[in-house]
């Protein structure tokens, strides 16, 4: 099962949670679900250059409120927090709600798996040649603290008239443990010859309950005082 289904949702109520937190009855579910993933689409558009690495999405009664994590959130905030309130007016005027948006920042950039699929796709658009983009990427999450990372890029590479896929692999992806943090990504690089898919797998470590626990305090008291 390991091998066939995303590693987040397989673990999702184990270790993960889902990224968006809300209920509707049977009559909203699809609205609501499309409306969140438009939102994710118009967020990354926007953001496309400050390193978004996932974007989570609370809705109650009367607001929306979006926690956008990037490695570069100054980017994002802009002088004297300019920009980020004209991303606020931008989303209100074309979702029709009350949005309200956070940014947070990734403390390790290098071991997202987004970001690293994010950057062998600009590299593979430029032309420069994929096993080599590919394996700085891997060398960068191990450096950075992964026990293991993996990629899968699929599609002509180099050019050539027939498509294939390659796997490269650097330490343990242990994809059958459910208590292993594993990130996972797809993302798709555009180039001349047609497209290139990327999968990206980096194993961070296990993750048990106590650890959790605390992980999930200190999420909780941040939120707080940055609400505050």
């Amino acid at each position: 099962m390991g091998q066939k289904v995303n590693p987040k949702s397989l673990r999702l109520g184990i270790i993960n949670t889902w990224d968006s937190k809300w209920f509707a009855t049977q009559r909203d579910f699809a609205k609501l679900f499309h409306a969140d993933l438009e939102l994710k689409k118009v967020i990354r558009e926007r953001l496309k250059n400050a390193a978004v690495t996932k974007i989570e999405i609370e809705r109650s009664a009367q607001k929306v409120t979006v926690n956008v994590y990037a490695a570069k959130p100054g980017l994002i905030i802009g002088r004297q927090g300019v920009m980020i309130e004209d991303l606020k007016d931008f989303l209100r005027r074309k979702f029709h709600q009350n949005i309200a948006v956070n940014i947070h920042e990734v403390a390790d950039p290098d071991l997202s798996a987004q970001l690293i699929g994010e950057m062998i796709a600009s590299q593979i658009e430029r032309r420069i040649a994929y096993r080599r983009a590919v394996k700085i990427g891997l060398q960068k999450a191990i450096e950075a603290g992964a026990k293991g990372a993996k990629v899968q890029i699929a599609g002509r590479l180099n050019g050539v008239e027939i498509a294939r896929n390659e796997y490269f692999k650097e330490g343990n992806i242990p994809l059958h443990t459910l208590r292993a943090d594993i990130d996972f990504a797809k993302i798709v690089a555009n180039t001349t010859y047609g497209v290139i898919g990327i999968k990206v797998w980096v194993y961070k470590g296990m993750v048990f309950k106590k650890e959790k626990a605390i992980k999930q305090k200190q999420n909780v008291k941040q939120n707080h005082k940055e609400e505050s």
